[in-house]
């Protein structure tokens, strides 16, 4: 039977369900409460400069391979790759860096120079992370969370013990040279959690990272956006921008409708992947499935203090991901995770699109994002955000050695206070819920209500996790269980 499906939100994993569930035939239409789409995956245009918003890393090239050919699609049918080379650049201090390449080999290379007998020793782990990769992302990931069964087969039986060690203790293991441990510990950044907190199991990022390559959508991340709107509406989907959902309504126990600006909209199904909690709070309290202390209790991933930033010359000894790690790498995380505050000196990411899309900025000039990794819910005001930008651009010069400031002649910050505002996302969080041991698989958010029928939720704080692969997957797990459910 064919349904009326209301989705909330129109970041990467509700464009994914909305594909699939037209697919199947059904009404669906999206509800953005931004004036464009694509969440957090937005595009910020100003004065000749263009900027992803949002993801800047396009990993996992198979995860997008593999949905657009849920469609009897390829991802060039909608948008041009390219493979960065190098990948990107760890920054140490003034002439010292390490610069990771397009390609296995070179990074090989690279490790043995820096700590002799390392090359052979990451090419055995990375065959251990290959495998950890094939059994994650080709299987486990797309399992809905709803048992702890689904993490129970033939090849993860013989892995148990990587579920109950961490990332950190399995590469301190191996490596020795601190610098080689930040660049192996730092792809589970992306998890949302500490290496030290989050299983050795997920060293498939590793694999993502170095054997499956960074890449780069030609005019940006938004480039995929467009391209799951584009396929969506071929399939049917109607979006609306501007409409923000003000109650989920809801009659014996069911969802039979949304209400935007004072207007009831009906639905038969409603699927929501914007913020979970924020969802939940528009429903009555009796109908939440998860208290105010449950969230509370979560680990989640950092909030970010971001800067989009136009300069009008092009700028010097940079790449176009570039991570500036020449503070304490332990100090800066103990301020996310442990003692939430804000970092005495920050750690912080780079971003130069115009290095590869030379649309990202007028000719002669540069655009560039520039990312600190925060606690959420912290305090978020304007005189720190100066204060912060101008900690990271005085060793962005140092460490560069050029002079930049001068040059800067469009800035924009986007914070905590930013993303709650933006996104109703919890206390400002920018990537969801960590991936820890007690948050993974059936121990997350479950993507439909336990207290009401026909709600159903999709996206970074259910299963599978973080990222826009995560995400993709988990708009095709929701749409197969209100599918299955209908």
């Amino acid at each position: 039977m064919k349904k009326d499906i209301k989705i909330i939100g129109s970041g990467f994993s509700s464009l994914s369900a909305s594909c699939y569930l037209a697919k199947k035939g059904h009404k669906v239409t999206v509800y953005e409460k931004n004036d464009t789409i694509g969440g957090r995956a937005r595009q910020l245009k100003k004065d000749g400069f263009t900027f992803d918003m949002g993801p800047s890393w396009y990993w996992m090239p198979d995860v997008f391979e593999r949905f657009f050919a849920d469609f009897g699609k390829k991802t060039f049918d909608y948008y041009e790759l390219i493979k960065l080379s190098p990948a990107y650049r760890v920054y140490y201090g003034i002439n010292d860096f390490i610069t990771i390449a397009d390609n296995l080999p070179d990074i090989l290379v690279a490790f043995e120079e820096i700590e002799k007998g390392s090359g052979e020793i990451l090419q055995e782990f990375m065959i251990e992370a290959k495998s950890n990769y094939d059994i994650a992302i080709k299987d486990l990931v797309y399992r809905p969370g709803v048992s702890p069964l689904e993490l129970i087969t033939a090849k993860t039986a013989m892995r148990v013990g990587q579920f109950f060690s961490t990332i950190s203790k399995d590469v301190r293991k191996k490596f020795k040279n601190e610098r080689l441990i930040q660049i192996l510990e730092f792809p589970v950044l992306f998890l949302g959690a500490k290496a030290s907190d989050t299983p050795s199991f997920y060293s498939f990022m590793n694999f993502a990272d170095f054997g499956l390559g960074t890449w780069h959508p030609k005019t940006g991340m938004f480039d995929v956006v467009l391209a799951l709107e584009k396929l969506a509406k071929e399939l049917g989907v109607t979006f609306h921008v501007n409409s923000n959902i003000e109650k989920i309504i809801v009659e014996k126990g069911k969802a039979i409708a949304i209400a935007i600006d004072g207007k009831v909209i009906p639905a038969d199904v409603i699927l929501s992947g914007a913020d979970y909690h924020h969802t939940e709070t528009l429903l009555d309290e009796k109908y939440r499935a998860y208290s105010e202390k449950y969230w509370e209790s979560r680990v989640f991933a950092p909030s970010s203090l971001l800067f989009y930033v136009g300069f009008n010359k092009k700028i010097k000894n940079i790449t176009h991901h570039a991570l500036f790690f020449d503070v304490d790498f332990n100090a800066h995380a103990t301020a996310i995770y442990d003692k939430p505050k804000w970092p005495k000196e920050p750690l912080f990411y780079a971003n130069f699109p115009s290095i590869t899309d030379e649309t990202a900025a007028p000719k002669g000039m540069e655009s560039a994002f520039f990312l600190i990794p925060l606690a959420p819910g912290i305090v978020d005001t304007e005189e720190l955000r100066t204060a912060y930008f101008e900690k990271i651009i005085d060793r962005f010069e140092k460490l560069t050695q050029q002079s930049v400031k001068n040059n800067i002649i469009f800035k924009q910050s986007f914070c905590k206070n930013d993303f709650v505002s933006n996104y109703n996302s919890y206390k400002g969080n920018a990537y969801g819920m960590a991936n820890t041991l007690l948050q993974t698989a059936f121990l997350r958010p479950k993507l439909k209500s336990k207290k009401v029928e026909n709600l159903y939720f999709t996206g970074q704080l259910t299963v599978p996790g973080p990222g826009v692969p995560p995400a993709l997957i988990s708009g095709k797990l929701v749409a197969e269980l209100i599918e299955k459910n209908i």
